[in-house]
């Protein structure tokens, strides 16, 4: 294949992956964007093993390769769980790191093989620099997104830990980096133990830049993990002078950046702070003081049923809770007959609801809910105060009202849903643990706000019975 026509294909599938971002912006287009994407990926894949002109040995191994990935890759996407949608996620972001390393490292042992070697039998310095970055990024990718999957399965703590001097030692580790990096392009690639040396000491970053981020921020954790996989990808494209995993990692790269940059306005966070894995709640402060009162109204299905019945304006907020205990078929149902009766039904969504982004407008989507009824923080946070009814389900620290009322929490600024405002609040939970960020909320014993203890899907089962 003429090195021209393969540009113009590479340039097709960059085309069809901005498409593809384009689609996934909204619930009403992600299908599509889907189709696009798997277009762009499955042109670049055939014009890269046409341009490469393997034998047919080589085809048969890349062949296998593909069908055994795809196999096990189609397995997991059928039987996963959308409750654990985030650690899938965050599983193949480390896979994706993982293959940087590799890649760099077959291109710094085979240069020749990989069009980047001098005159000489050198590797060119330039090369060496993209090769080590890819390595670098890709492995802090890797041992980052092990790290995020841990916490998220419940495997280590979703506490923060830190430590005296882990800044430093982070800053430390980053020069390190830097230094080992300029040390192998000094040596033309020769010596190579320093791009080990670079890995090893970027794998170690990687846990040390995750291990302080509370679980409540691991939203924005997959999201930066999403960009680092990208900037990863994109290093290595201008290493083996492949156009499309140029355009590919950088759009990765910069709209999982820029998601990132979002989430963190939508949590009060730093986005800087969130690259140097210098935020999470290192200080364990409780919400709510001892003035507080633990008295809390229980209620029933049959009362939130009748109250419900009876509002004009009701206001459901979904949460983590809801997708563990899969209840969003019986809430659609719930805000069909509520519906009927004449009632204002809409959903209120925050950025980091769940625990990655989007995570509460796929299980809506999922239970076909109009996406018109749907309403982000920012559009809907204002209609609390008008609303007869705020029904939470399953959401904690989103609507956390410490975030407004008390500085020492760890989550004061940040922006949550202003549930309380409503006239009655029903609040349904397993119990009157605290969230995900481990503090308590006091919304639990205000006035206005009715438990409703139990398991979210039971419980909105039986409003349905009550209603009916």
């Amino acid at each position: 294949m003429s090195a021209n026509l393969a540009a113009l294909l590479y340039l097709g599938s960059g085309i069809l992956f901005i498409l593809a971002l384009r689609g996934l912006s909204s619930p009403e287009t992600a299908r599509r964007g889907n189709y696009f994407g798997m277009a762009g990926m499955a042109l670049a894949i055939v014009t890269t093993l046409l341009v490469i002109e393997l034998d047919g040995a080589g085809l048969l191994m890349i062949a296998a390769a593909v069908a055994i990935g795809g196999g096990i890759g189609a397995v997991v996407a059928r039987r996963i769980a959308m409750t654990a949608m985030p650690q899938l996620v965050a599983a193949f972001h480390s896979l994706v790191g993982l293959s940087a390393v590799l890649v760099a490292a077959a291109a710094l042992y085979a240069p020749a093989a990989f069009h980047i070697a001098t005159a000489m039998g050198d590797v060119r310095a330039l090369s060496l620099v993209e090769l080590s970055l890819g390595a670098g990024i890709g492995a802090i990718t890797f041992s980052g997104s092990v790290i995020a999957f841990m916490k998220l399965q419940g495997i280590m703590s979703g506490k923060p830990i830190v430590f005296a001097g882990q800044h430093w030692l982070n800053l430390g580790l980053g020069i390190a980096v830097a230094v080992f990096i300029a040390f192998l392009t000094a040596s033309g690639g020769e010596a190579k133990v320093a791009f080990w040396i670079v890995t090893i000491v970027a794998l170690v970053l990687g846990v040390l830049l995750i291990v302080p981020i509370g679980g409540a921020d691991m939203p924005v954790v997959v999201s930066m993990l999403n960009s680092y996989s990208g900037w990863a990808a994109a290093a290595l494209g201008f290493t083996l002078e492949n156009t499309a995993l140029l355009v590919t990692g950088a759009l990765v790269g910069s709209s999982g950046a820029i998601l990132s940059y979002i989430m963190c306005k939508g949590m009060n966070r730093s986005f800087i702070s969130v690259i140097l894995g210098g935020f999470g709640g290192e200080t364990a402060a409780a919400a709510g003081g001892d003035d507080v009162d633990r008295t809390i109204k229980q209620g029933s299905a049959d009362d939130a049923a009748f109250i419900m019945q009876n509002a004009g304006k009701v206001i459901i907020v979904p949460g983590y809770g809801m997708a563990v205990a899969q209840a969003q078929h019986a809430l659609k149902e719930m805000a069909d007959l509520l519906k009927a009766e004449g009632v204002d039904v809409s959903y209120a969504i925050h950025p980091v609801a769940g625990r990655m982004p989007g995570h509460m407008n796929v299980l809506l989507a999922e239970a076909q809910v109009p996406y018109d009824e749907v309403f982000e923080l920012e559009d809907i946070n204002s209609e609390f105060s008008t609303a007869d009814v705020a029904f939470v389900i399953g959401a904690n620290d989103v609507t956390n009202p410490a975030a407004e009322d008390d500085p020492s929490s760890p989550i004061y600024g940040m922006p949550v849903l202003q549930v309380w405002k409503a006239k009655t609040v029903f609040f349904v939970k397993r119990s009157l643990g605290s969230g995900y960020a481990g503090i308590e909320n006091p919304l639990f014993f205000r006035d206005n706000t009715m438990m409703l203890l139990g398991d979210a899907k039971k419980m909105t089962e039986s409003i349905v019975k009550a209603i009916d």
